[in-house]
């Protein structure tokens, strides 16, 4: 199959996977690039490229949204349900070849078509389900700083140390760990393996791991006892469900509009604050300090975090990251990115 029809054929997909209507052929003409101007060789390439999708097993659904009487115009969608995979589970090195093909997939220009083609029909006043088209387009986020310390570690099975900020607390301690395996599980990164300080397995979350991730023995020394599998370690173990706390914040007069937003009890900064006339003190709700303090973060010095202790870290820590990195604070489209698949490098 040549390139263009492989791009047009995929943005056929997520054309009618993505919207909530039925599409008409001529509203599905103008969204998806690649079909010629001329009717009847529209037609018979639209024709060829049903048939190939069926032959694929795409369910391809055919009907109208209107309702009974005859000469209601004919259109097509694809039900999501019906499109679905059930649960997969994947071998260790399945999964990480899956990953790094989700991460060459991102790079790939046929992504930037199949935005258009969304863009296309949203221009066109066709909503479309913005969830469902994040699925046709994986992404595995591998910017945890600890993350090519503990991969190697994994790879030569030697034990780490590092600083580990547990979640609510403001205080490090330090882990010694003999890693297993570095899995991620919805977009987070976390290590499996054996803890020597509480002499039991455990998992440890990548992003609240602080500071640089030292080796402490020779190649070789650590060996993944058998029968365990890391994934399913992670898996279980999961993330203890943050019931929403508050956050008291500063923002500076007619800035920051992002959170003033949804922003609570808005009101001029107390004296002692920032009692210079250019500050509000107001209230957010959040969850989780490591997906929170990003988003903060995009507001530089328009946004300054009071209280809770562990959100103000989080905030500060992220700044010197992009600092040192000499980048820039993330932008909107690369807040709450879900990540769907799941990777997993491991010892064996």
């Amino acid at each position: 199959m040549s390139r263009r029809k492989t791009e047009r054929l995929l943005n056929l997909v997520v054309c009618l996977l993505a919207t909530r209507r039925y599409l008409t052929a001529e509203q599905i003409r103008r969204a998806v690039p690649g079909y010629p101007d001329s009717d009847e060789a529209f037609k018979r390439m639209f024709e060829r490229d049903k048939e190939e999708l069926r032959e694929l097993g795409v369910p391809l659904e055919v009907g109208s949204d209107q309702q009974g009487g005859g000469g209601e115009e004919i259109g097509y969608r694809i039900p999501p349900q019906a499109y679905e995979l059930p649960d997969i589970h994947l071998t260790p090195d399945e999964a990480a070849v899956l990953g790094l093909a989700a991460r060459v997939w991102q790079r790939a220009s046929m992504a930037e078509a199949a935005s258009g083609a969304l863009l296309k029909l949203r221009a066109a006043g066709v909503e479309t389900d913005v969830t469902t088209a994040v699925g046709i387009e994986p992404r595995v986020n591998t910017h945890d700083p600890a993350f090519p310390a503990l991969w190697e570690a994994v790879r030569d099975g030697r034990p780490v140390a590092f600083d580990y900020q547990g979640i609510g607390r403001t205080s490090m301690a330090r882990r010694h760990l003999e890693p297993w395996g570095v899995v991620s599980r919805r977009g987070r990164w976390y290590v499996v393996g054996f803890d020597r300080d509480r002499d039991e397995q455990r998992v440890f979350r990548l992003s609240r791991i602080v500071g640089d991730v030292k080796t402490e023995g020779p190649a070789g020394s650590v060996t993944v006892p058998d029968g365990v599998d890391v994934r399913r370690i992670a898996f279980d173990w999961g993330d203890p469900v943050s019931e929403p706390r508050p956050a008291t914040v500063l923002l500076r007069r007619g800035a920051a509009q992002g959170p003033r937003r949804w922003a609570r009890d808005v009101r001029p900064a107390r004296d002692g604050a920032a009692g210079d006339g250019e500050w509000d003190e107001a209230v957010l709700t959040f969850r989780d300090a490591d997906r929170f303090a990003p988003y903060l973060v995009r507001f530089a010095d328009d946004v300054v975090v009071l209280d809770p202790p562990d959100l103000r870290e989080a905030v500060i820590q992220h700044l010197k990251s992009v600092l040192a990195a000499g980048g820039h604070p993330p932008g909107p489209a690369e807040i709450g990115e879900i990540d769907e698949i799941d990777g997993t490098v491991n010892g064996r």
